[in-house]
């Protein structure tokens, strides 16, 4: 054996029975919510939210984007997120891309991303009450259309553009694939009033991604 290549095979065992590193968090649910129905001070808010949520888990090097449309002006949470792939706090792929995320394809609707109870965990890698815990908080905000589109204008599902905790109501998706509606981000229409969304399911969580 040559010296050259006792050399190589010893660089490449220092490798050798290591575990790959974990991947950084780059998407989670909020544990908490703002604790005001449907006003999550706007998008801004929103994004600070999960900025201050990342940050106190030990991932705020990255910018945090809520998963959230609007309709006046329209803006996608699709558009929000960067292109992936994203990751929970075990480290787990949740979706490779943009794509996979929304199934933009027959062949990705059918595959689906890995949003399911066990891997929508939030930012401390805790899991979510869905259908069978108490009190249920499968409900998260999200104002989308199932492709992570806004509704059109007029259609509201955005609690007026994040700022109302009162008239309206928000579009959410179901973090447990669970309770009527397999959709983890266009399932049905919530009131944007605490108390009201809490009593139907939710309690004022929304999904955050690592755009960069």
């Amino acid at each position: 054996m040559t010296l050259t290549l006792r050399i190589f095979l010893a660089s490449a065992c220092t490798l050798c029975g290591q575990t790959p590193p974990k991947p950084s968090m780059s998407f989670f649910v909020t544990s908490t919510g703002l604790g005001d129905g449907g006003n999550l001070g706007g998008l801004a808010g929103a994004d600070a939210h999960c900025q201050k949520l990342a940050s106190a888990a030990g991932a705020g090097e990255q910018t945090w984007r809520a998963y959230l449309s609007t309709q006046t002006p329209g803006i996608d949470a699709r558009d929000r997120i960067g292109p992936g792939p994203w990751h929970n706090a075990k480290g787990v792929q949740i979706a490779g891309n943009l794509a996979e995320l929304h199934g933009d394809t027959l062949e990705l609707a059918r595959k689906g991303n890995l949003i399911t109870k066990n891997n929508a965990l939030t930012e401390k890698g805790e899991i979510v009450n869905g259908i069978g815990d108490q009190p249920v908080r499968h409900d998260i905000l999200t104002g989308s259309q199932a492709d992570g589109r806004a509704f059109p204008v007029g259609a509201g599902r955005t609690c007026n553009n994040w700022t109302s905790n009162g008239e309206g109501t928000a579009q959410v998706g179901h973090h447990d694939r669970n309770g009527g509606g397999l959709s983890w981000n266009s399932v049905h229409a919530s009131p944007c009033a605490a108390t009201k969304s809490a009593a139907s399911g939710g309690a004022g969580l929304f999904y955050c991604f690592a755009a960069k």
